[in-house]
Parts: C-alpha cells; sequence; structure tokens
C-alpha cells in the first residue's frame, strides 16, 4: 500500500496512526473521571509501576459484599495493551468497563454475582512512546509469562503473582482469564483458546465464544480456534491454562484493526471507537447468558447508586517483590506450587 499526502501547513505536526489512538495520558484520565464519581462498586489500586515508573492500574467491579471478610468469589480476570500498538483493544476494555459500572439491571445482576478484576493496560511504557509490539527494553511481554522478570517486566511479573495469590486463596474461583489483543490481518471479533486431552473440559470451553457470537454481530466463531502451538507457550493464554484447574478457562480476545463482516453478507464494515465499545459491552453480557443468571435481570430495579463513605479496601494478598514465591495449598487437589516450566506439556 502506498499513499500521498501534501503537508499544507509548516507550522503543524502531523501524526499517522496505524488505528485510533488510546494514549497512557486518555486512559489516566478516564480512570480519574471514572475515580471522581466515587461508586462503591468501582476501586482502583495501583498494583504496581513500570520500568519508567508509569502505573499499573487494577481495577475491581463488584458489589461491596463480595469483597468482605471471608466471602467467596467468582472472579472474571481480564488484561489488556499488553501490545502497545493494539489499541482497539483499549476501546473493547472500556466499553467493558462502562457496562460493568453502569445502572443497567444486567451490570447490576452481574456485579451481585461475579468479581471482575481487570488490568487495563499491561504495558504502560510501550503505550507512552508509541511502540507498536514490545515494552521499553525491546521485550515481546507476551512472550515472559513463563517467569517474568521483576525487573524487566515488572508490570507483568505483578499481575502473575496477583492471579497465583487468588488462585491459592480457597474462598476465590478463578474462572475466566481474558486477555484482549487486535489483529492485523483477520477480520471480526475472534477467540483463541487452548487444547486438553480431557474432552469434556474442551468442549466448555467453546461455551463462551458461542454465547458471544449470539450476542455480537461482529464476533465470528468460525474464526475462532482452539491452539497449543508452541510459538505461543510464553503467552497469558497458554501459560494460565497450563497453570489454572478444570474449572478455569483462558483466552485470547482479538478484534481487527480495520473491520468485520456479518453473517450472511459480504460487504465490510469498518470498526470505530463505538463499534470496538459495543463489542466490549457484549463480551460482559455474555457472563450473565453463561451463568444462567437472566431471570434475575427481570427482578432489578434501578436505584441510585450508593456512594463510597470510606478508602475503598486494599486487596487482601499483599503483593511481594521479588520473585513469586511459593503459597501453601488451600483448594482440594490444586498444586501448592507453580510450575514455571512450559505447561504446554502437560496438556
Amino acid at each position: 500500500m502506498s499513499f500521498a499526502f501534501c503537508f499544507d501547513r509548516e507550522e503543524d505536526i502531523y501524526q499517522f496512526a496505524y488505528c485510533y489512538p488510546y494514549t497512557y495520558t486518555r486512559f489516566q484520565h478516564y480512570l480519574d473521571s471514572l475515580q471522581k464519581r466515587n461508586m462503591d462498586y468501582f476501586f482502583r489500586e495501583q498494583l504496581g509501576q513500570s520500568v519508567q515508573q508509569r502505573q499499573l492500574d487494577l481495577l475491581t467491579i463488584t458489589s461491596p459484599d463480595n469483597l468482605r471478610e471471608g466471602a467467596e468469589q467468582k472472579v472474571v480476570f481480564i488484561t489488556g495493551r499488553v501490545h502497545p500498538g493494539e489499541t482497539p483493544s483499549s476501546f473493547v476494555c472500556q466499553g467493558i468497563i462502562d457496562f460493568l459500572i453502569s445502572q443497567h439491571p444486567v451490570a447490576r445482576v452481574l456485579r451481585e454475582h461475579l468479581v471482575f478484576k481487570i488490568a487495563p493496560m499491561l504495558n504502560p511504557d510501550g503505550v507512552y512512546l508509541g511502540n507498536y509490539r514490545c515494552s521499553l527494553m525491546g521485550f515481546d511481554l507476551n512472550r515472559h509469562w513463563l517467569d517474568p522478570s521483576p525487573w524487566a517486566h515488572p508490570t507483568l511479573h505483578g499481575v502473575k503473582q496477583l492471579i497465583i495469590q487468588m488462585y491459592n486463596d480457597p474462598k476465590t474461583s478463578l474462572e475466566f482469564y481474558i486477555d484482549i489483543h487486535a489483529h492485523s490481518t483477520m477480520m471480526n471479533g475472534f477467540m483463541y483458546g487452548n487444547i486438553f486431552e480431557d474432552e469434556e473440559r474442551f468442549q466448555r470451553q467453546a461455551i463462551f465464544p458461542k454465547l458471544l457470537c449470539q450476542n455480537a454481530e461482529d464476533f465470528s466463531y468460525s474464526s475462532t480456534s482452539f491452539n497449543r502451538d508452541a510459538v505461543k507457550a510464553g503467552t497469558g493464554r497458554r501459560f494460565l491454562g497450563g497453570l489454572l484447574d478444570h474449572t478455569s478457562y483462558c483466552y485470547t480476545l482479538e478484534v481487527s484493526f480495520y473491520s468485520y463482516i456479518i453473517g450472511g453478507t459480504t460487504a465490510a464494515v469498518p470498526y470505530t471507537e463505538e463499534a470496538y465499545m459495543k463489542l466490549g459491552r457484549n463480551v460482559a453480557r455474555t457472563f450473565l447468558d453463561y451463568y444462567r443468571l437472566n431471570p434475575l435481570v427481570e427482578k432489578v430495579a434501578i436505584p441510585m447508586p450508593r456512594l463510597r463513605k470510606e478508602k475503598p479496601p486494599p486487596y487482601k494478598y499483599p503483593l511481594t517483590r521479588g520473585p513469586a514465591r511459593n503459597h501453601p495449598n488451600g483448594k482440594g487437589d490444586k498444586k501448592s506450587s507453580v510450575n514455571h516450566k512450559d505447561p504446554s506439556n502437560s496438556f
């Protein structure tokens, strides 16, 4: 592809974007605006810092009752922008967040039954610097989940520690991990999942993308695939798919940089910022179908949002510096320590 452009204003600065920009600064302003609303079901904390000391934000969206001491939690963990140039992932992630904090009856039911942990920007240095795929130090962070360095990959290290801590908590069921990306050649939204020797587990894994296909006209189940390619061994989906037990499902959610084709048609529809966010809203809605919570929606009235009167409680597991430590076994037959070797060997 080539194009001609006339720089007709000498005093202006021109910038060319691969896709709709979504900067670190925009992201921080967005989170600041949400925090000022003082919603009692929205919590923001700094999980760590990048190499250049930028914030690694962690959002928790749930009913305050789910965070009380001793409460059992069903957790959905979502991450985005590990590849900084894939800006559509931020719009999808914002769509998820906007829906979950809304007063929509579906959102209220989801907050009552699930705990959403969202780290929307895993690579803040790369985003700030305008990198396409790598971190400040030139690493593709999505190939370092097996053994992230607290020095070279601090944001990834912090998220992995948190996931391991939740996994070893007998009161926490980590049910979903979804990592959001953008794809440079494929159309539509679609997912990558893992392959398991247990056929029943493999079939259960297909349920969520099938439901999402029913809810989102731009999501393609036919483009969704399940694999264990060796080149993907260091990704979040592959590593966590080998670490977590049979009750957990790990996906990469991909969305096209460009356009989508609606089923039964041949015309490509260009993605807009709003279309990306709509996909995010539909991802959130799909959890209602997955957990069969639909009958509860009709019973939900729409009250005024409550204001939080005190500071949000910190996550009950203090994060530690340095390499992730082994944690005591608290869940049935789960592993008492984490094997950092390639989990693909256990499939």
